[in-house]
């Protein structure tokens, strides 16, 4: 609850602070404040080292008034006077170098995060073997770059459920979340004392449904005479069907709080039975037993306290019991270094899908408590993540509670713009926006082609179908986490292939895909064909561009190609034929080796007899060549460098397929193929050259 919140930063005063000693009496002020702000009463002391201030003569004696009113602000999450005051303090010089680091602190809450670093950086120099200075500068990096790219997480203050005073730590309190449970200190609450500690009343736990509509009812006190007490109740837990709940509970013995212990109560009717405390074997009285949280099986709870055999402050420990019914615990078990730190984990809470949630101020955040998300991984350890902003933020955040499975529910914080000391604030994702757009084109003259057909298929097993527009364009939805495939058909062309994936992406994003068809009326080269020099066979980088062959003839099962070689015009005219129909035969034996039928494949060696004419793509690339040229043997001569004619003959050397026809049925299982398929090349008169 808040007032353990605030007990924590004694722990950090006690251990850290140095005030330094002068000789002047203190006045009766200072004597006050000390002792107050030694229990953690922060508002007491606030107001004894205020009057002090205002007496008090002597600088000397103002250098430690100003640390330790700074300290009270801080410990009443009051940051921007905090920041003020520890800033003071550093300008009296205060001799202690951990004002450094609780002015960066206060900055880093306040977001400013260059700032924070550089008094980080001043407290390392000055107190090098203290890791927490490195830990701040971390953070404030990582601050700075969640919050200029946010989540996709939206958040807004529930002012319904919200008051001037402190509102915090929802729960759903039935199996379909129509009701909420938390902890508010506002009028109404039955424990009329005031806090030493943080200046306000004792907290309550509070109720409002929501109806039909959504909206939700004005909160009320959670019925039942021993649930709500003149002691400090909150943190509610309970199990899905509502009908069990855990809380912490602050008793108060002779106006002093002894300690928080957990205690559980059953719902009779429409309300609780009796509250009974929970004693945990192990654990003396004089240990505060906080913040529960009750596993989706109802056989395990996890709270936070400070026991023998922890990692720092408050850690996170769980006991478990063979059966919902059964009284008996276990043992308390620590959770283990993954999720417990140097610092202090509090206000566990577990999500129906097993996933554990946590607030803690030393894993790296963003400043004060950060909540975390813990999810054990196949090998039974726990992977910590920050929630980040908005979830987060340089303030507190703390006790998040989801709708079952959904990506929605609450959370605390104590963040500006809220209206008391502590608002609970709603958040949800929205679902992503995930699209692919893109055009068909001619890969010869890259014009739109209108009219194709365009199936994609979603690994999840959904289908869209669409026609593409009169521009070539098409623009489909797609769903998070799914691989697609996008198949593309029109009449005189190939059929068009392409994938694409929605998996691992978490922003809404819309896909550009360029998909080209080529013609079948026209001769498509096959780019990258590699062959060592003077020879036909075929060299490993060819491979890839071979295999997207294969999968177009998988994707056209009804089309016959002819494979040609062509050369350029150097060498021996009937050597250069007989080298390219071998190469021509390579390419079809390398086809035929992944499964293409023979009779689908001609091999056809043309040698330097057909030069290429320039279209209009390689008169884009090459801009001394002109759309329609023909790269004779005379043109290339007349071409002014050598560069340049050596670029000519290398468009002239390609491998390429053409459509022969289109109506090609595969013969039926057991039935002779049908003759035809690979030529024969006659046998070579002399050594075949490029």
């Amino acid at each position: 609850m808040r007032i353990v919140r605030i007990l924590l930063l004694l722990i950090g005063i006690l251990v850290f602070a140095n005030p330094t000693v002068y000789a002047q009496k203190k006045l009766r002020e200072e004597v006050k404040a000390d002792a107050a702000l030694k229990l953690g009463k922060y508002a007491d002391a606030l107001k004894y080292y205020k009057a002090a201030y205002a007496k008090e003569k002597d600088n000397g004696r103002k250098v430690d008034i100003i640390f330790n009113i700074a300290l009270c602000y801080k410990g009443l999450s009051k940051v921007k006077s905090a920041e003020l005051w520890f800033r003071k303090a550093i300008v009296v010089k205060y001799p202690d170098p951990v004002v450094y680091y609780y002015y960066a602190n206060t900055l880093k809450e306040n977001a400013k995060f260059d700032e924070a670093i550089k008094n980080f950086k001043k407290y390392k120099q000055l107190v090098p073997a203290d890791s927490r200075s490195d830990i701040g500068i971390k953070s404030c990096k990582l601050s700075a770059k969640w919050l200029a790219k946010p989540t996709r997480y939206k958040v807004e203050n529930m002012a319904l459920f919200n008051s001037k005073s402190s509102d915090f730590s929802p729960a759903y309190a039935s199996k379909k979340h129509n009701i909420v449970i938390f902890s508010s200190n506002r009028a109404g609450s039955k424990g009329n004392r005031v806090h030493e500690i943080t200046g306000q009343g004792f907290t309550d736990l509070w109720q409002t449904t929501v109806d039909r509509k959504g909206k939700w009812s004005t909160p009320i006190p959670v019925a039942g005479e021993t649930v709500n007490t003149e002691d400090e109740e909150g943190t509610p837990s309970l199990n899905i069907k509502g009908s069990s709940m855990f809380f912490t509970r602050c008793e108060v013995v002779k106006n002093k709080i002894e300690g928080c212990k957990i205690f559980y109560a059953g719902k009779k009717g429409q309300a609780w039975g009796g509250a009974t405390k929970l004693n945990i074997e192990g654990v003396p009285d004089s240990v505060d037993v906080i913040h529960p949280t009750l596993s989706p099986n109802e056989l395990m709870l996890v709270f936070a306290a400070d026991l023998p055999g922890g990692y720092g402050g408050k850690d996170l420990w769980m006991i478990t019991r063979a059966k919902k019914t059964s009284t008996e615990w276990s043992k308390p078990v620590n959770m283990g270094n993954a999720i417990n730190t140097q610092g202090n984990e509090l206000f566990p809470v577990f999500r129906k899908n097993k996933e554990l949630y946590f607030s803690s101020d030393y894993h790296l955040g963003m400043g004060g408590l950060d909540i975390f998300k813990a999810v054990k991984g196949d090998d039974g350890k726990w992977k910590i993540s920050n929630m980040k902003y908005p979830i987060n933020s340089p303030q507190d955040d703390f006790g998040i509670v989801f709708d079952g499975n959904k990506e929605r529910g609450f959370f605390s914080s104590n963040r500006p713009g809220g209206m008391g000391y502590d608002d609970i604030y709603r958040f949800y994702l929205p679902p992503l926006k995930l699209s692919v757009s893109g055009s068909v084109t001619d890969d010869k003259t890259e014009s739109p082609i209108a009219g194709a057909k365009l199936i994609i298929t979603g690994s999840d097993g959904s289908t869209q179908e669409i026609i593409v527009g009169p521009d070539g364009s098409f623009h489909l939805k797609l769903k998070p986490n799914v691989d697609y495939q996008i198949q593309i058909s029109m009449k005189g062309y190939l059929n068009g292939r392409a994938g694409v994936s929605t998996k691992g992406i978490e922003e809404d994003k819309d896909i550009k895909v360029q998909v080209t068809m080529s013609p079948i009326s026209k001769p498509i080269e096959l780019p990258n064909i590699m062959y060592d020099y003077a020879k036909w066979t075929l060299r490993p980088e060819s491979m890839a561009s071979l295999d997207k062959l294969v999968q177009t003839l998988n994707d056209n099962p009804n089309i016959v190609i002819e494979l040609s070689a062509h050369t350029d015009y150097r060498g021996n005219d009937q050597a250069n034929m007989t080298l390219s129909q071998k190469r021509a035969e390579s390419v079809v034996k390398y086809l035929i080796s992944k499964g293409i039928a023979k009779e689908r494949l001609v091999a056809k060696g043309y040698g330097e007899s057909k030069p290429r004419t320039v279209d209009k793509k390689m008169a884009k690339k090459y801009n001394f060549l002109k759309e329609g040229d023909v790269l004779t043997e005379e043109y290339i001569k007349k071409l002014p460098t050598l560069d340049q004619q050596e670029v000519a003959n290398q468009l002239n050397r390609r491998t390429e397929f053409k459509v022969l026809k289109t109506d090609y049925q595969s013969a039926p299982t057991g039935a002779p193929a049908p003759t035809g398929g690979a030529s024969t090349p006659p046998k070579p008169k002399a050594e075949p050259t490029e």
